[in-house]
This record gives structure tokens, C-alpha cells and sequence, in this order.
């Protein structure tokens, strides 16, 4: 019993002098890595137009069903998205979500992804519910060049 208590204290006077690694948390934000699967984000196009072209997929493979969205077509004269579509409503409803990423893997055009965000505390339960207003990149933050496929071109 004395062999265990000197043990203990010799865990106790290893770590007693070195530095804490600790973070003062509202001030400083520990880096999450990369693969980190926090808030979901919808992206856009480097034009500002949004990735999502309403497909569906993203709901259809997510295994709690928190993913609905409502297609809507797109107004060539004023465009929303770079597709014949765009989700005109899209909500994910964070407290269903299992955070599993299956919604980012099945996105043909990148459009949604899990992002580094972590900060998600609420206090209704309908504030859970993430509107497409919510997630969606700011316009500057956009990448790549949507493609347009002109009618009878082949691809």
C-alpha cells in the first residue's frame, strides 16, 4: 500500500511542473483538425452563385432524415444557382443529425460540407432547425467556375 502512495506521488511530482495546456476558451479557440465534421455549410461558385442544384441526394442518403429541401426552377434572367435549380428552402435539423457525413459524400457538386464550426448551443428546440440562410458561405468565399452546358452540346 505505501509502494502504490509513493507511485502516485511520483505521477503527482512528474506533471507538477510542467506547463498546463489549457485554453481560455471564449477568448481562444482550439484548432480543430481537419476532418472535423462541425456545422454544415453550403458553398458557392466563385460568381457568387450557389453549388446546390436541388438534387436530393443529400437527402435521400442521410439515415435520420434531418435533410428537407424544396427545389425550385431557375430564373435565367436572374439566376440563384448555376443548374436548372436550386433549393429555393433547405433545412437540416441539428438535432436529428447524426453528423455521419453521408450528405457531404453524396453531393455531386460540393455544395455542402461540414464545417469546423462547433459553437451550436440553443436554447429552443427551433433554433436547431439550420435554414439555408444560416448556412450558406458569404459570396467572397466562393470557388471554382460552375460549368454550363449549353442545350444539344455533348458533354
Amino acid at each position: 500500500m505505501l509502494i502504490d502512495f509513493i507511485k502516485g506521488l511520483a505521477v503527482t511530482f512528474k506533471h507538477i511542473w510542467k506547463k498546463p495546456v489549457t485554453f481560455n476558451y471564449p477568448e481562444v479557440k482550439r484548432p480543430q483538425p481537419a476532418f472535423y465534421r462541425g456545422r454544415h455549410r453550403l458553398q458557392r461558385y466563385s460568381n457568387g452563385l450557389e453549388r446546390c442544384v436541388a438534387c436530393a441526394l443529400c437527402a435521400a442518403v442521410c439515415p435520420p432524415e434531418a435533410i428537407y429541401l424544396e427545389a425550385e426552377e431557375n430564373d435565367p434572367k436572374r439566376p440563384v444557382g448555376a443548374g436548372e435549380r436550386y433549393a429555393r428552402l433547405y433545412q437540416i435539423h441539428q438535432i436529428r443529425c447524426i453528423w455521419c457525413g453521408f450528405c457531404e459524400e453524396a453531393c455531386p457538386e460540393d455544395a455542402i460540407v461540414m464545417g469546423p464550426i462547433f459553437e451550436m448551443a440553443n436554447y429552443k428546440r427551433s433554433d436547431f432547425v439550420c435554414n439555408k440562410e444560416q448556412m450558406l458561405d458569404a459570396p467572397d468565399k466562393g470557388f471554382g467556375e460552375p460549368i454550363v452546358l449549353k442545350v444539344n452540346q455533348p458533354l
